[in-house]
Parts: C-alpha cells; sequence; structure tokens
C-alpha cells in the first residue's frame, strides 16, 4: 500500500485550474535545505494515513473535485504508486503528479497514468548536489525532464529560488537551458520560511533584487512563464 503522510481535502493551487485533494507521499531521498515538508523525508513516519481512510474520503468527494494529485515526499520513491494511480483514476478523477524527477524509470512507468506534472527543477543540472546533497542527482533530474517533454503530458516546470542557492545568474542560466530543451510553461517561485529548519537558510532569505524584476530577464523565452510568492 501507498505510505502517506499527509492529505489535503480540497486544493485549488497544487494544479492550477484543478480542484483537486492532495496525497502527500512519504519518503524522499534528496535533502534540500529549503524543504518545507521535512516530516515527509523518512521513509516511515508515526503519523502515516492508511490508503483505505484516502480511497474513503476520496469516494465522498466524487463529483467534487476534478483531480487528485500525488505529491510529496517524492512519489515516485514507493512501488506502490502506479498500482495507487489506477484506483483513484477509476473513480473518475484525473491524476497529477509532483515529482523532482529523482527516479527517471519510474516516472517514465507512471506517465501512462498522469494528466499533468509539476516537475521541480532545482537548479542547472551540473550544480543539483548544492541543493540536493547528492551527488549525481542533476543527471537524474535531466532524464527526468527529456522523458517528460517527449511523452506529451501537460506539465509546468517550476524552481523555488532562495538567493543563497540559486543567484540571478544561475537562475537565468538556468531558464536559458530549460528554454532551449523545449520547455515551454515555466514557473519561479520565491522561497518561504514556513516549514524550513535550516535557521541560516531563513535568515538570509531577503532578495536585494525582485524576483519579478529579475525573472524579466528570461521570461520571453517562454510560452507560458510567472513568478510565485
Amino acid at each position: 500500500m501507498l505510505r502517506v503522510g499527509g492529505l489535503t481535502p480540497l486544493s485549488s493551487t497544487d494544479w492550477p485550474g484543478q480542484l483537486s485533494a492532495v496525497v502527500f507521499c512519504q519518503g524522499c531521498p534528496w535533502r534540500c535545505g529549503y524543504c518545507h515538508n521535512p516530516g515527509l523525508i523518512p521513509v516511515q513516519a508515526d503519523t502515516e494515513i492508511a490508503w483505505d481512510e484516502v480511497m474513503a474520503l476520496l469516494r465522498r468527494r466524487q463529483g467534487l473535485l476534478d483531480a487528485v494529485v500525488f505529491s510529496g515526499g517524492e512519489p515516485t520513491l514507493q512501488v506502490a504508486l502506479p498500482d495507487a494511480m489506477r484506483e483513484v483514476r477509476a473513480l473518475g478523477f484525473k491524476i497529477g503528479l509532483h515529482t523532482g524527477g529523482m527516479y527517471p524509470r519510474r516516472l517514465e512507468a507512471v506517465l501512462p497514468w498522469v494528466d499533468w506534472v509539476g516537475l521541480d527543477v532545482k537548479a542547472p543540472f551540473e550544480a543539483y548536489a548544492g541543493v540536493t546533497g547528492v551527488d549525481g542527482s542533476g543527471a537524474r533530474a535531466l532524464e527526468s525532464l527529456q522523458q517528460l517533454l517527449a511523452s506529451g503530458v501537460d506539465y509546468e516546470v517550476r524552481t523555488t529560488v532562495h538567493p543563497e542557492l540559486l543567484d540571478d545568474v544561475a537562475l537565468a542560466t538556468l531558464a536559458r537551458d530549460l528554454a532551449a530543451r523545449g520547455v515551454k510553461r515555466y514557473v519561479v517561485q520565491a522561497f518561504r520560511p514556513q516549514g524550513c529548519q535550516d535557521a541560516k537558510l531563513c535568515a538570509t532569505a531577503t532578495r536585494t533584487r525582485s524576483l519579478h524584476e529579475t525573472s524579466n530577464d528570461f521570461a520571453g523565452l517562454f510560452d507560458d512563464f510567472s513568478v510565485r510568492g
């Protein structure tokens, strides 16, 4: 059964334009300092919600929601994800997925069940370890991006920006690289201290140049671009 660390019965922001329930999958192999859901990083937790309870809630929400988003943590960490998606789709819901692209092969396996993907791209791919704490993570994320773009599944690529981890030059470099690779929909979002357990990052989040102003340097590269936060 899918290990679930949290459940939001109604969200209008986790899949823009869709009213969704959000299933937060337990476990993540990366250690991003700005993570706002650190309780979901361990592969197991005392606060897990039984999958039967999740399905019971979703049955009560049939006809009231458009979709269910599998978020995390990292959903593709769990081998139970494809079966969980099939169960939810059988109830008539569209399926969304939030992922960091840690497991390209597992992402490839679930893409046929998914209607929309929010893919987190954290930094220029050669500099990924500085954010994730894991060597080789950039190569995995790039492979997942390439699979997503080739699949034809609807998506947004988004980047969380903390000025200590991703300065304006690196952000512009990343944006131009993404555009050159064929990304059409890109979102940059400001770091939020809520949930972050890294005191240094929380104390150094002030920007000298607004994210909106910085983004003007590359926003025109994308068909659909926005700044959140």
